[in-house]
């Protein structure tokens, strides 16, 4: 049923990657050969098993049906609720390839507490059931399942949950690039307006791109990333906008492709300069160490970010500042990201929770041995968006961005402008609030 590739042959450090058709996944992911053996110990044969989906039986104040052990891929579930309580969710449910449910979490509230019910994820359990203001709810995944998203979340004065809704994930639990693309457009879209409104002094737009080039990241698959943030980048620079990048590359240390600063100071015109010193990075200048220090290139982004404010503070805390981080979260040296990350959050933020909507930090998780627990700790939770994401490779990132920056529903953001010469040294860009696309049929011709 499944199959195997080897990225050496049967050199020595060559990888051993099983695959699964969809729906399956192999009981064993990969074997590294070292010093001539393979790395785990074969000691049985390896299999394709069925992906499951995390238990919805934990769904309270109602019934799920049908009631099973076990919940595969296409199996359907429906959810209806006890006299007395409203429903609110998706009243079926499908357990897709990915070993995620579709729809959206079913839940049978009272609708007499200050904050609504937060419902029980599938695969988790939850403790707090008093919903009132400061009244606190945790939760925990079954044995073997990654909580991804907020353990606690505390109901506050405005009726909301802090945090975001928890998701259990088991390591052949991955998120689809339909999933990626919808859940950040909205972040991105929003941003990106906030830059087109501060256009004219500069942008207010921040945005920092780490790139793990690590021994666990092999070099076709680092080609691959740097197409993808050039192209990220380029798809944003066709909109009204003027962010502002820092681009870094990390292994055992933290390279610089292009600082903030040098962004800022005359040079962020030339963002096709900065394009091609990504392009010109080479896997083998990462040097001989095999290390991933995830916690100083996050160190790195603050002292970018603390410079910035120490030159112009209000325009520091006017600026919108995102960070994406692309790795496969398996650190190991540099000790504890988290407490790095945390220093970026007061530095923003500063201890004002207005001003929690003024930081994005995004992980993406590539391949199949991210660290899903360590990297929850990396991201941003704030109202149910969702800023972690694990996907199964790198085609699937480049999807992800396809998708998100594509002409269409999505975006609405003035898509169609032309450069007109007013006479002075200077053009400019006249703008239309639509975007306007022809489709000519073979054998068609049009004139204008």
């Amino acid at each position: 049923m499944g199959g195997f590739s080897l990225s050496n042959g049967f050199s020595e450090g060559s990888v051993l990657r099983y695959t699964c058709p969809e729906g399956y996944y192999p009981s064993v992911k990969s074997r590294q050969c070292k010093n001539g053996r393979w790395d785990p110990k074969p000691t049985r044969k390896t299999q394709c098993k069925m992906v499951t989906c995390p238990d919805p039986r934990g769904f309270e104040n109602g019934d799920v049906s049908p009631y099973q052990q076990r919940y595969f891929v296409n199996n359907t579930t429906s959810y209806s609720c006890q006299s007395g309580y409203t429903f609110s969710g998706s009243v079926s449910r499908i357990c897709q390839p990915n070993g995620k449910w579709s729809g959206g979490t079913p839940i049978c509230g009272r609708n007499s507490d200050h904050c609504p019910d937060p419902g029980v994820p599938p695969g988790t359990t939850r403790s707090g059931n008093v919903f009132n203001f400061d009244d606190k709810v945790t939760y925990n995944c079954e044995s073997k399942l990654t909580l991804i998203g907020s353990r606690e979340r505390v109901c506050q004065k405005g009726g909301l949950w802090t945090g975001s809704e928890p998701e259990c994930y088991a390591d052949f639990t991955y998120d689809t690039p339909e999933e990626a693309s919808d859940s950040l457009i909205s972040s991105l879209k929003t941003n990106l307006q906030v830059s087109q409104q501060y256009k004219e002094i500069g942008g207010k737009l921040d945005i920092y791109i780490a790139l793990d080039v690590s021994d666990s990241i092999n070099e076709n698959d680092f080609e691959n990333a740097k197409g993808v943030i050039s192209k990220l980048i380029e798809k944003i620079s066709y909109y009204e906008v003027s962010p502002n990048y820092e681009i870094l590359i990390f292994a055992t240390d933290v390279t610089r492709i292009v600082s903030m600063r040098d962004f800022k100071i005359g040079q962020k015109d030339n963002l096709l300069q900065f394009l091609n010193k990504l392009g010109d990075y080479k896997y083998s200048s990462k040097g001989t160490g095999p290390g991933t220090n995830i916690a100083q290139v996050y160190w790195r982004i603050y002292e970018s970010m603390l410079f910035e404010k120490i030159i112009d503070k209000k325009s520091f805390l006017q600026t919108q500042h995102i960070v994406i981080l692309f790795s496969d979260g398996q650190a190991n040296m540099g000790g504890n990201p988290k407490p790095k990350v945390d220093q970026i959050k007061d530095l923003v933020i500063q201890k004002d929770p207005s001003r929690e909507e003024k930081l994005d930090l995004y992980v993406f998780g590539m391949g199949d041995d991210v660290n899903a627990e360590d990297i929850n700790h990396l991201k941003t939770d704030r109202g149910n968006e969702k800023f972690f994401f694990k996907l199964r490779d790198l085609h699937d990132l480049k999807k992800t961005f396809d998708t998100m920056i594509d002409e269409g529903p999505r975006i609405k953001l003035c898509g169609l402008y032309k450069d007109y010469d007013d006479g002075s040294d200077s053009h400019k860009r006249r703008q239309y609030p639509w975007l306007a696309k022809i489709s000519v049929d073979v054998g068609i011709s049009l004139s204008f």
